[in-house]
This record gives C-alpha cells, sequence and structure tokens, in this order.
C-alpha cells in the first residue's frame, strides 16, 4: 500500500484536474442542448407533435447529467479545498457524502476518466468495506438529489410537455395549438382595461372640473385688477435682492429715506458766539473803546 502523503497527493492532483474536465463537459453539453432545442422549436412549427415529445427526452437527460456534472464539480472542489483531512486513516465525518458520492457516480458518467481515477484512489484509501456501503448506498449517505438523476427511467409526462411549453414559448412557436391567439386575447383584453382606466383619469367628475375652470378665471381678474409691475418708467439703478441663508430666510432690501441732518451742538454754540461776538476772537472795538482802555493802563 502506497504511503498516505504520496496517495493524498495523487488524489489532489486528479481532483484538479476531474474539476476542469467536468467544466469542459458541462460547456459542451449546453451548447449541443442549445442546438438540440432548435431543432425541436422546427418539429413543433412543422407540426411534428410525436416526434417532438421522443426527442425531447434527450433533452431532458442531458440536462440532468449537466445538474449531476456540475454537483460532482462542487464536490471535488470541497475535497481539494479540505485536502488536509484525507490524511486521516478514517473518511472524516464532514466529507463522507462527497467521497461516497463520487464512488458511487463516477462509473455512471461517461466522457470524465479523471474522475474514475479520483474513484480508485479514494477506494484505496478508505478500503474495500468503506468502496462497498457507497456502491450500496446501504447507509444512505448518497443524496436523492443525485440517485434521481443516475435513475435510467422516462420522464414522466408532465415534464415532456412542461418542456415542449418552455422551447415553443422560447422560440415563438405556437404551441400547444391555439395557445398564440389565446394569449393575444388576453393581452388586447388587459389592454382595452388599461386604456378605460386611463380615460377615466382623462375626463374627472364634475367638481374636478370645475375647480380647473375656477383657477384660471380667478388668476386672469387678480391680473386685470394688479398694475404690472413693468408699467411707468423704470430707474436706470436697479438693485439685487440680496439671497436667502440658514440666519435670514426672508431678507428684504432697507431702503434709506432722506437724510435727517442735525447740528451739533458744538457748532450751534459757536455760531451763536459768533452771532454775539462778531468773530472767533469776540467783537472788534471801536476808536474810542480803544482810548478808554489805554487811559486805563497809564494809571
Amino acid at each position: 500500500m502506497a504511503p498516505t502523503s504520496s496517495l493524498v497527493n495523487k488524489i489532489k492532483v486528479q481532483l484538479k484536474l476531474s474539476v476542469s474536465r467536468l467544466r469542459m463537459v458541462q460547456q459542451k453539453d449546453t451548447a449541443l442542448a442549445k442546438q438540440q432545442r432548435r431543432e425541436m422549436a422546427q418539429l413543433l412549427e412543422a407540426g411534428k407533435i410525436e416526434s417532438a415529445k421522443i426527442r425531447v427526452e434527450n433533452i431532458i437527460r442531458s440536462d440532468l447529467n449537466t445538474e449531476l456534472l456540475e454537483i460532482l464539480e462542487l464536490y471535488c472542489e470541497l475535497l481539494t479545498a479540505r485536502a488536509g483531512l484525507l490524511e486521516a486513516k478514517e473518511c472524516d465525518p464532514g466529507l463522507e457524502e462527497a467521497v461516497k458520492s463520487i464512488i458511487y457516480s463516477a462509473p455512471k458518467i461517461e466522457g470524465v476518466k479523471e474522475l474514475s481515477l479520483v474513484r480508485s484512489l479514494l477506494a484505496e484509501k478508505f478500503g474495500k468495506e468503506f468502496t462497498l456501503e457507497a456502491v450500496e448506498n446501504s447507509d444512505g449517505k448518497i443524496p436523492d438529489r443525485i440517485v434521481k438523476k443516475l435513475r435510467v427511467e422516462p420522464p414522466k409526462p408532465e415534464l415532456v410537455e412542461a418542456y415542449l411549453e418552455t422551447i415553443a414559448d422560447a422560440y415563438g412557436v405556437d404551441y400547444p395549438p391555439g395557445i398564440k391567439a389565446k394569449r393575444q386575447a388576453e393581452q388586447a383584453a388587459a389592454e382595452g382595461e388599461d386604456g378605460a382606466d386611463d380615460d377615466d383619469d382623462e375626463n374627472p367628475s364634475g367638481g374636478q372640473k370645475v375647480k380647473a375652470l375656477e383657477a384660471p378665471l380667478a388668476a386672469d381678474e387678480l391680473s386685470k385688477a394688479t398694475p404690472p409691475r413693468d408699467m411707468g418708467p423704470k430707474s436706470p439703478v436697479s438693485v439685487a435682492p440680496p439671497s436667502p441663508s440658514t440666519d435670514n430666510i426672508r431678507p428684504k432690501v432697507n431702503v434709506p429715506g432722506p437724510l435727517n441732518l442735525k447740528p451739533m451742538k458744538k457748532t450751534s454754540e459757536v455760531a451763536k458766539a459768533k452771532e454775539t461776538n462778531g468773530g472767533p476772537g469776540g467783537k472788534i472795538p471801536d476808536v474810542d473803546e480803544l482810548q478808554k482802555r489805554f487811559a486805563s493802563l497809564k494809571r
């Protein structure tokens, strides 16, 4: 038996290769399914309904296989991310579902040989009894979604009919016959109801009409009673109104009135002194007064 570390390294390499191969197969199956759907629409348009019902089973099987490959791809990525847990001798409970699902599904999948190598390496790692439990699903660890997708049985008639209707709707084919006319009639009826609602909105009730007519009349009377601002001579100086701010939400322009000039107290007293004294130095003396002053000085 190979050493555990080397066996785990081989498993990791094959898991990465399996993820790449699974993605390639999914892309190929998706492109093929698109082509098959187009051919199915042509059969329905030609009226070959029985042939379409038989061939649509291949599309259903291809879709189930693509979904299964996607699930297995996720399981491979999970084992790659938790590769350290594969070093243990017993399978970790968190990996048991992924490991057993790969062992159970790998022999029934075509075109992914890397997944078969992963299966053989896992069987070698965990032993014969573990592998037998996974193949027979005796402990029920395999999810039902994987078991159902690998089950070989014809699809139900309801699923076949649903596939045909979906394909016909995607390609604009009248299937079932007459469904197109029925949908057009339902659409026309719905548009008619919407149009009736729009007409009701455009034609309001009598009270709304009266309000609609009264509003312009009131505005006309107001414009006649109030002279427009443009009448009369315009001032050559225009003052721009201040813009509102958070401090002053409704600003106003304060126009200054005529200046009220009052004489200051000191200037009025000086004027009175000038009137009494005749000048800033007092009243000018005449000749007689000067002679009297000189006489008094001589004494």
